[in-house]
């Protein structure tokens, strides 16, 4: 067997968290607070189905869905991404600035691609999102972790390792962030876009969960500051509309835009044209208004439900955020419990069968940091479900503290 490239084995960590984490989400005997899916309710599955039956027709759209088409996508669903999604959110965007990809996650990947080379540096949140980091390991790039706070990046933190390391880019996560729900504050997001400018670093706004906010001030994204085209906006259809039509999108200047344009070419052509016509048809027979209140509506109930579960069954000392929308919400447990060694339990044990994903991978500085925390997502599980795992969960963890507690005294 020929060796495999290296890319493979800069990867090797965060694709095992990967792979651990979509094992779990499809295991039906356990309760899955792993995945970052939403609500199988609110997949708007009758009006897919109807919309779907009308464009596969000769004298509709039949054929445009079932033939090769345009790199950048197709036109009125980059004009629904302009006027529906960007324009109420202050950020005045052109339809030619605006390339429809498959998934949020290609973004990264393009984005790596035109940028980055082996040994580039990226400054990352930490935590970050695991999954964009398997993309940046893949690309042997070299993740520099900065500090966070309940704001956002820390900015004294930021610009410093912006001085020290030079990097190539900088990835964000400014709205109910993944892992810990928390949100970047309009100062911050100011900041961030400045200082991409002043140092001339691209910063990659990653703003998948943005558009699922249920309560809190609506904040603008870090695009919107920006004034010298270093930004570069990567957004996703999976959580407002499905996430199995993968489908996203990204938003650059012209220069960049034409390079991911090229990258996408040499990848894979296009992004699959029936999935994009049925959501552009979604958006422009006027579905997504109401489709968009109920998502929120139910989000906001699980959100509310997982919350009140974790403060009646974790044990006392536990922190968590409050997330305004999004999927997730970001637990710190006392007594210095190892949850990556208790995820092993919570999901081998009848009894518990219950599965999180361990805070430890999401720090890419490692040395154990994070390794008593966990990621805890509510969108793909009903509120009983949701009391139900969250009160067996927390009787393990005070079990387990019970034990320690013994042991100290024994």
């Amino acid at each position: 067997m020929p060796a495999f490239a290296n890319r493979m084995k800069s990867m090797e960590k965060s694709a095992a968290i990967i792979r651990k984490l979509f094992g779990a989400m499809n295991n039906k005997d356990i309760i899955s607070f792993g995945g970052g899916a939403i609500a199988r309710e609110s997949l708007p599955i009758d009006l897919i189905r109807e919309i779907t039956q009308d464009i596969l027709q000769k004298d509709t759209r039949g054929v445009e869905a079932l033939s090769y088409g345009p790199v950048m996508g197709i036109a009125d669903l980059r004009e629904v991404v302009v006027e529906e999604l960007l324009a109420p959110k202050g950020v005045v965007a052109n339809p030619e600035n605006v390339m429809i990809i498959n998934g949020g996650l290609e973004a990264m990947n393009l984005m790596c691609q035109v940028f980055i080379d082996p040994g580039d540096v990226i400054l990352v949140e930490s935590p970050t999102f695991v999954h964009s980091a398997e993309i940046f390991d893949m690309f042997q790039a070299k993740c520099i972790p900065v500090d966070m706070d309940a704001d956002g990046m820390v900015m004294d933190d930021l610009e410093a390792k912006i001085i020290a390391h030079k990097p190539k880019m900088i990835y964000a996560i400014p709205t109910f962030q993944n892992p810990t729900g928390r949100t970047y504050s309009r100062e911050r997001r100011y900041q961030l876009a400045q200082l991409g400018s002043r140092y001339d670093v691209v910063i990659l706004e990653d703003d998948p969960y943005r558009d699922i906010r249920y309560s809190g001030e609506e904040l603008p994204p870090i695009k919107h500051f920006d004034q010298t085209g270093h930004t570069v906006m990567a957004n996703s259809f999976s959580k407002i509309f499905s996430p199995g039509s993968r489908l996203g999108y990204v938003l650059a200047s012209d220069d960049i835009i034409e390079k991911l344009a090229d990258a996408k070419t040499a990848t894979n052509s296009h992004t699959a044209m029936l999935p994009q016509i049925i959501c552009a048809e979604f958006f422009k027979r006027g579905h997504y208004h109401a489709h968009h209140e109920r998502l929120c509506d139910i989000h906001r109930e699980r959100r509310d439900a997982m919350i009140q579960a974790v403060d009646t069954h974790f044990p006392k000392g536990t922190k968590r955020t409050y997330p305004d929308g999004g999927l997730f919400t970001w637990v710190e447990l006392p007594g210095g419990i190892n949850t990556t060694e208790l995820l092993i339990e919570a999901c081998s044990n009848p009894e518990v069968g219950v599965s999180y994903v361990a805070g430890e991978g999401f720090f890419k500085e490692g040395k154990g940091k994070g390794s008593n925390c966990m990621r805890l997502s509510f969108g793909a599980v009903t509120p009983e479900q949701i009391a139900f795992g969250i009160e067996r969960l927390g009787k393990l963890i005070h079990s387990k503290l019970e034990h320690q507690s013994l042991m100290k005294t024994g």
